[in-house]
């Protein structure tokens, strides 16, 4: 048997070894998928909220659940990502911070910004 095989890394494992630019970069598109996705739980509260004070009400108590609260938190922690992302990202096409040095730093700069973020929303809705 070779040993020289390719291994299979797990995902923190395989996370670790990127560099942040590229992992800045994935966790983007993520947050992007997960922006399209998630918008129906708005949109589904909203709808939800509109029909009436019993729907009102009923809204009210699934956003105090537990699982709501995550939710929006969940939708909120990626609507920062994805702002602090796409800021970069456009600051790049006009060749600031283009230096790997500089891309290195904006991308922890963006993990950075968007935890701080994320915590603000969780001791907003908790």
């Amino acid at each position: 048997m070779s040993r020289d095989r390719p291994v299979s890394l797990p995902l923190p494992q395989l996370f670790a070894a990127m560099p942040a630019t590229a992992v800045a970069s994935i966790l983007h598109r993520v947050s992007g998928v997960a922006l399209f996705v998630g918008a129906l739980y708005p949109c589904y509260l909203l709808d939800l909220a509109l029909r009436g004070d019993d729907g009102f009400a009923r809204a009210a108590a699934l956003i105090d659940t537990g699982l709501g609260k995550f939710g929006l938190w969940l939708l909120l922690a990626a609507l920062g990502y994805h702002l602090f992302a796409g800021v970069r990202h456009l600051l790049l096409d006009l060749h600031w911070g283009d230096s790997l040095a500089a891309a290195r730093a904006g991308s922890y700069g963006v993990l950075l910004l968007s935890g701080a973020c994320a915590a603000l929303a969780a001791a907003w809705l908790w």
